[in-house]
């Protein structure tokens, strides 16, 4: 069988960005031409995922893929101790609640173990700052790819998702309805609008 021909075992390959950006499109490609390779393939995604169906992951140009959900990146170790796998697919890596020392150890364990890892995530939260677990896995990645949207309101590359909310909890499940992705120049323009807008509504409180 192919899967007994594999030149890439052990291997992290991490696809990051910004919402829109393409980071769970490409994933869905890297599993499945392993698939048509004959490897033994098994996506995961967060139980916290509360969007799209409740056992696929589902890309924003609707492209599916079978996963099984999760709350911790444990779990994940332990199927694979009990299963014969070549790869393992993870999305939206941000939102698991391991802290990033016991994401390297787990994820370094599976690679010991000869399975291809392929890693999607975001790589800042709206208010641009890093997502920890994807800032220390971005230097042991064998393969790392930074990925961008258009921005929603010039059309150049976005570097940010926008939160059109006025939730500040660092987590927020969302899609269109709460996110845009925008450049750097057209976030920072609407950052200090809001805060202008804030500053504003404040000042009427204190009148």
């Amino acid at each position: 069988m192919y899967r007994n021909k594999m030149k890439q075992q052990g291997r992290l390959i991490v696809h990051t960005g910004s919402m829109f950006s393409g980071k769970t499109t490409s994933l869905w490609r890297e599993l499945y031409r392993m698939k048509i390779a004959k490897y033994n393939v098994v996506a995961f995604k967060p139980s916290i995922d509360s969007r799209d169906d409740e056992k696929k992951i589902v890309s924003h140009d609707n492209l599916e893929l079978d996963a099984i959900k999760v709350e911790n990146l444990k779990d994940i170790l332990e199927y694979a101790k009990n299963n014969d796998l070549d790869s393992i697919g993870i999305d939206e890596v941000q939102f698991f609640p391991n802290d990033p020392d016991e994401v390297i150890d787990i994820f370094n364990k599976l690679m010991s173990m000869n399975i291809t890892l392929v890693v999607s995530g975001l790589d800042m939260d709206y208010m641009t700052k890093p997502f920890e677990i994807i800032k220390e896995l971005m230097p042991i990645a064998d393969e790392l790819v930074k990925h961008h949207a258009i921005c929603a309101s010039c059309g150049e590359d976005a570097w940010a998702s926008y939160r059109k909310s006025a939730e500040d909890s660092r987590i927020q499940i969302g899609s269109e309805d709460l996110y845009e992705p925008l450049c750097r120049s057209c976030y920072s323009k609407k950052m200090k609008e809001r805060e202008k807008y804030k500053n504003q509504i404040s000042l009427e409180e204190l009148n």
